[in-house]
């Protein structure tokens, strides 16, 4: 297996502001996943960077205030199959020395070697739900970030161990091949947010994703573009929930699926849902 490491410097985009823990700004999941895929894709065109596997967000990277840009590392590892393992690293200042800190880390294959198959949700809204939650309030009470982020619109419906909601892609101005190839990230933070609230039913804690098993874009989502998203409670214990979710269009054609998404309290207890959300039905 053969490691290397490239320097990069990320740039802070106005929106980033809005997405914030414990009042820091930190890099979204999403442009993590849109970084190491933008590296990949530029030097390994064999690789398909469509399908993301063993995805994990060890930690937030902070963004100081006023900050343009962002030092950062980008590790890759390949192996002998040809997969590329990628890793978003930072320097962290401890005493007389620096430190390497993960944020986030994902498996790449080479085209063709991708064969499970999409799974489907029914699409449908949910007709009855136990509960009808305006994006609003979810983001007011529940997912308090910025509007830069505010991707969930409408209502969001909640039934059981579902939620159902529409997705409103802002239009940003960035265009780069790898956008091209994996879409706005916006889409999935908002499928996140979904399930961030369905997980607040059921758990004594607000839960944010650690990592998932695999994302397969099928079809890139487009700036301006209005999609729906599906979210699956699959199983809870006590620290984690697990969902599936999907993103599909009005004809129905899907979009992405992203399979085994772990979501946990990353606030040490600080955050707890508000008791108006917890299940009732």
């Amino acid at each position: 297996m053969t490691t290397w490491r490239i320097p990069v410097a990320i740039d802070v985009q106005p929106w980033f502001a809005d997405h914030c823990f414990d009042g820091k700004v930190v890099l979204p999941a999403v442009e993590t996943m849109a970084l190491l895929a933008a590296e990949v894709a530029g030097n390994h065109p064999d690789i398909d960077v469509r399908v993301m596997d063993n995805v994990r967000f060890a930690r937030f990277l902070e963004i100081s205030e006023g900050s343009s840009s962002v030092a950062a590392l980008i590790e890759c590892s390949q192996h002998e199959n040809g997969s590329i393992h990628a890793k978003l690293l930072s320097r962290r200042p401890c005493k007389s020395m620096t430190r390497l800190q993960e944020h986030g880390e994902i498996l790449f294959s080479p085209a063709g070697e991708n064969h499970t198959p999409v799974f489907e949700f029914d699409q449908a809204p949910l007709t009855a739900p136990a509960m009808m939650v305006p994006a609003e309030q979810v983001y007011r009470e529940l997912v308090p970030f910025g509007p830069g982020y505010h991707t969930l619109q409408g209502a969001l419906h909640l039934a059981g161990k579902v939620a159902w909601g529409r997705l409103q892609a802002p239009v940003v101005e960035i265009s780069d091949r790898v956008r091209e190839l994996i879409g706005s990230p916006f889409p999935l933070d908002g499928a996140f947010h979904a399930a961030c609230v369905l997980g607040q039913r059921s758990a004594d804690f607000v839960p944010f994703p650690v990592g998932f098993d695999r994302r397969i874009i099928i079809r890139p989502t487009q700036p301006g573009g209005s999609y729906h998203a599906r979210v699956q409670l699959l199983s809870r214990t006590r620290d984690e929930l697990l969902f599936d979710l999907q993103i599909f269009d009005d004809q129905g054609q899907i979009f992405e699926s992203v399979t085994g998404v772990r979501m946990r309290d990353v606030s040490g207890g600080k955050i707890k849902p508000p008791e108006w959300i917890r299940r009732q039905d």
